[in-house]
């Protein structure tokens, strides 16, 4: 799927920098969240005003869609913090981001779709 196709990239919109994977999130299908990333591009949201120094780092300095495409990502003080936090979610971020990493966003995507909830159990593509 090339990465013009306007439906592919409404996808990538739903995962935040971290991996989290809101398509499937309980809490913004319920309204109770705005997403990771969803309402800064078009200007609903101020990116600036963000708490989260991972997606200000991701989506202001970087001008990436996830931590994925960083080629300083193993270095990265945000990211490495991040990981590691207490709570299982944290583990299952950092297997996200690399399995973006190795497969890319499309195979991510067909993975997480059929998750219950941000993160979930990945299918190793064959």
């Amino acid at each position: 799927m090339p990465d013009t196709d306007v439906n592919f990239q409404s996808q990538i919109a739903l995962i935040g920098c971290c991996s989290a994977y809101c398509g499937t999130c309980r809490a913004l299908k319920d309204g109770a969240c705005k997403g990771c990333k969803l309402g800064y591009d078009d200007g609903m949201r101020d990116i600036r005003a963000a708490r989260c120094a991972m997606k200000r780092c991701c989506l202001i300095e970087k001008k990436f869609e996830t931590c994925a495409d960083c080629p300083g990502y193993e270095a990265c003080k945000i990211i490495q913090d991040f990981f590691n936090k207490k709570g299982y979610k944290y583990k299952k971020y950092r297997q996200s981001l690399e399995f973006i990493r190795k497969y890319g966003y499309q195979k991510f995507i067909q993975s997480a779709r059929s998750w219950k909830c941000a993160y979930g159990r990945l299918k190793i593509p064959e």
